[in-house]
């Protein structure tokens, strides 16, 4: 059983963590003046060189807890080989701790890399063989390299998980004790970041941590103070058209709509196209690279609405992020938590509207006990909530796997018509060819029986 503290003494400007100073600069120029709370109880003892088990949410400014400590420490000890290892869950949440350590480490000495799927591996690979001083991965593609001689983790002395909750529902779990199983039996410095900590997450931090620092483990989750949280009662089938009014409204600026599942994410975003109102979408079947194109045109302000899934709901940063709208009600209340810390973040203020049909007051009962209130309800005025449902938003599963069928059943058809032809083709051009030859030989005899009759 490891021994922990229940907090930390918190250190209220970065200057009094004794920062070198090319992080101090890099932090001014991220345009970080006070310490989150996390910050002020996480990187003293961090650079002291405490494992940590923070459990800290969505928006609090966790990446830089952690990743201070280590730069901090790098930077005493000569460069060269890979020497912390960062593991996220998801692509988005490694581009995006990748973004801030390169930002921090501006003027330091120290190289990053990310390493995720979804994108070419040359450049991995490249990264492994210079010996970055930070990676920042999610496990699978991690494991992928680690199957090469050039990809070593040797001298890695920090470890860092990040969303360890988040890795647990994904069924990361095999993966990182995979990945554990090619780090250094030596001490090492690890650093364990969860939003939340049911048994499992206690129980593996038993296994990797030694003395552990405990920093908000018994916190109750709540969506950040700045999130003013309102629900709108509407029928199902009129949510899309609500959305499409509240926007048409300028009720709500630039805004995340969570849905469901990715079918209804993709269909918002046709309502939303037909509708004329600059939208993108990000779940899971799209490619990293129109994911990534997705979330950079919404924050660059080309899209107005990001239709997402939950893959979005932790560890993508957008700044000034107006309004998060769940269009539909999650069915965890820790869910709806993460969904909304994606507005007011790190101090700032925003909205969370919730729209909630009547087969989905049970799951927002579940949320209000969670977050140990009623959660104002609102109707818009002058919309018309009675009517009729034009054309369909969800198709139904069976529907939509007969489609499918229907559709690789006509891709075959086509297949097979073009192989036919194309055997048609060939098979004529062949025929001709042959004509062609035989008329040639003959004409040729023609000639020499000429040629010989000539000579005679």
């Amino acid at each position: 059983m490891t021994r922990s503290s229940s907090s930390a003494p918190a250190v209220d400007t970065f200057q009094e963590m004794d920062l070198a100073p090319e992080l101090l600069r890099a932090l001014g120029d991220m345009g970080f003046e006070a310490p989150t709370p996390i910050q002020q109880q996480a990187v003293v003892p961090g650079i002291q060189g405490r494992d940590l088990l923070a459990c800290a949410m969505t928006g609090s400014g966790k990446t830089v807890a952690f990743l201070l400590p280590v730069l901090q420490r790098l930077r005493e000890r000569p460069a060269g080989t890979t020497r912390a290892l960062v593991l996220t869950p998801t692509r988005e949440l490694a581009a995006q701790v990748a973004a801030e350590l390169d930002a921090l480490t501006r003027h330091l000495p120290l190289r990053g890399a990310a390493i995720f799927g979804g994108v070419a591996i040359g450049p991995q690979e490249r990264a492994f063989r210079r010996g970055v001083d930070v990676l920042v991965a999610t496990p699978g593609r991690l494991l992928d390299h680690l199957q090469y001689d050039y990809a070593s983790l040797a001298q890695v002395e920090f470890l860092v998980l990040d969303e360890a909750d988040r890795m647990l529902d994904m069924g990361f779990l095999p993966d990182i004790r995979r990945v554990l199983g090619h780090l250094p039996s030596s001490p090492r410095q690890t650093l364990f970041v969860s939003a939340t900590m049911p048994p499992p997450i206690v129980q593996l931090s038993r296994e990797l941590l030694r003395d552990p620092l405990r920093i908000d483990v018994e916190r109750k989750q709540a969506p950040a103070t700045g999130v003013t949280q309102t629900i709108f009662p509407v029928p199902a089938h009129r949510k899309p058209a609500l959305l499409v009014e509240l926007l048409r409204r300028d009720e709500i600026g630039n805004v995340i709509a969570f849905c469901r599942t990715k079918h209804r994410a993709n269909r918002l975003f046709e309502v939303l196209e037909k509708a004329g109102v600059p939208a993108s979408r990000i779940h899971g079947n799209r490619s990293q690279a129109q994911r990534t194109k997705a979330l950079q045109g919404f924050r660059d302000g080309r899209f107005r609405v990001l239709c997402a899934t939950d893959i979005v709901a932790r560890g993508i940063d957008v700044e000034a992020l107006d309004h998060v709208v769940n269009f539909d009600v999650p069915a965890q209340a820790e869910d709806y938590i993460h969904r909304v810390g994606r507005t007011a973040r790190a101090g700032a203020t925003g909205e969370a509207y919730t729209f909630v049909s009547p087969e989905e007051e049970g799951e927002l009962r579940a949320i209000e006990r969670a977050v140990s209130r009623k959660i104002e309800r609102r109707m818009l005025d002058g919309f018309d909530y009675g009517a009729r449902e034009v054309e369909r938003f969800e198709i139904p599963m069976g529907e939509r796997i007969k489609a499918i069928r229907e559709e690789r059943k006509k891709a075959r058809e086509r297949q097979k018509a073009k192989e036919v032809r194309r055997a048609e083709a060939e098979a004529s051009k062949g025929k001709e060819s042959g004509s062609s030859s035989g008329r040639g030989q003959g004409g040729g005899q023609g000639g020499g029986r000429r040629r010989r009759g000539g000579r005679r």
